[in-house]
């Protein structure tokens, strides 16, 4: 797995990799976007399909349980080691990104809230990602409790 942006700049300012090694892993994520973008504009209507019901599922969490709550979680989820859901939420803190551009409905790997139940010891998320066909997304569920400094960490069950 390739780590996320953050990882490899963090990487980079630790000094545990060279700078031309760090661009070559930033170029491997650039060109990573690239395709998509490429993708996106050879199937114009399925990339719209894509944006469509990423957009009616972010609004309709944000609707249930707030942006701020969402954020955290996908924050929290960017977190968690060896999950691969992780290369696409890196910035996930950033508020100017949309919410629904985290979550890939169809588009491979899918990754979305299969259900987000709060408790009164944290939060219970099942998350599906991987494959898009039906019945083969794996899920994943994470207690999400809030640390001393009230920051929400993810914890696999």
């Amino acid at each position: 797995m390739i780590p996320t942006p953050s990882q490899i700049c963090a990487s980079f300012e630790r000094g545990e990799i060279e700078r031309e090694e760090m661009q070559a892993l930033m170029a491997c994520h650039a060109r990573e976007l690239i395709q998509e973008m490429e993708e996106d504009y050879q199937n114009p209507a399925a990339a719209l399909l894509e944006t469509l019901l990423a957009r009616r599922a972010a609004s309709q969490l944000v609707r249930r349980h707030g942006a701020r709550l969402i954020r955290e979680i996908l924050v929290a989820l960017a977190d968690v080691p060896d999950f691969p859901p992780v290369r696409h939420l890196w910035n996930a803190s950033h508020p100017d990104v949309p919410l629904h551009c985290f979550l890939r409905m169809r588009r491979e790997p899918v990754f979305r809230f299969h259900s987000l139940t709060p408790k009164p010891g944290g939060t219970i998320v099942v998350i599906e990602h991987g494959s898009a066909a039906r019945g083969k997304a794996s899920r994943r569920t994470f207690l999400l409790v809030r640390d001393s400094s009230w920051k929400l960490r993810a914890d696999a069950l």
